[in-house]
């Protein structure tokens, strides 16, 4: 058993899930599709290039608040750059008074 109370094969499959979920290539491509760097989406989010490259990469968390402004700004939804779905057409968004 490992420190998580886990057998090691299963803290490995855990571990390459992980990896295989949390990786955001719908970002990159978007990204890219537009001529951006990372830089440049950086400065949009008010985040430091490097967190957002391990944003990219899966290595961070998205949170909620960062996804919504992303999908906002690639006019597509959060499902869609989470690859929950391959339609990128955005739903209606509310309007907020």
């Amino acid at each position: 058993m490992s420190r998580f109370g886990m057998c090691e094969n299963c803290q490995k499959e855990v571990t390459l899930l992980r990896y295989d979920i949390f990786q955001y290539p719908r970002l990159r491509d978007l990204r890219n599709d537009k001529g951006l760097s990372q830089k440049a989406i950086a400065d949009y989010l008010k985040v430091k290039s490097n967190t957002y490259s391990r944003y990219e990469t899966g290595t961070h968390n998205i949170p909620v608040d960062v996804l919504v402004k992303l999908a906002a700004f690639h006019n597509t939804s959060v499902d869609y750059l989470l690859s929950l779905t391959d339609d990128p057409i955005p739903y209606p968004r509310k309007r907020i008074k």
